[in-house]
């Protein structure tokens, strides 16, 4: 099944995509933010499909800006719940290609600082889950 995605659809799905790991990031800044931010970022860019595709697209219209981990979430759970929601539509195993690769970045995130995911970690993983599964 082919998708048609709109410019504002691919910066929904950047800005969750991305957005999930800059939660991990932000969310153990006590262990090491760089590398977890590095480690979920190389990881999206492992992506195949039409998400692969938009995920590896060179833009800067990605905002994830905040002053705390909450103001950063407000903006981030919501859009990976309309990310599900609009591949779900068009395509359901690419909806799944995007919820997989999210939660693998997200692993990599929460697990590149000390090979272990912290409480605080595992705690964000779980709410981006339940985002990812609010569509």
């Amino acid at each position: 099944m082919s998708i048609t995605l709109t410019d504002q659809d691919k910066l929904t799905l950047r800005t969750a995509a991305y957005g999930a790991v800059t939660l991990l990031a932000a969310a153990d800044a006590a262990g090491s933010p760089h590398k977890a931010a590095t480690a979920g970022s190389l990881s999206l860019y492992s992506a195949t499909g039409p998400v692969g595709h938009v995920l590896a697209e060179k833009t800067r219209d990605v905002r994830l800006e905040g002053k705390s981990v909450a103001a950063i979430a407000d903006h981030v759970l919501p859009a990976l719940t309309a990310a599900m929601g609009l591949l779900g539509k068009q395509d359901p195993a690419e909806a799944g290609n995007f919820r997989s690769t999210v939660l693998v970045a997200v692993e990599a995130a929460a697990t590149a600082h000390k090979g272990v995911s912290s409480p605080t970690a595992t705690a964000m993983i779980r709410k981006i889950t339940e985002a990812l599964d609010a569509a």
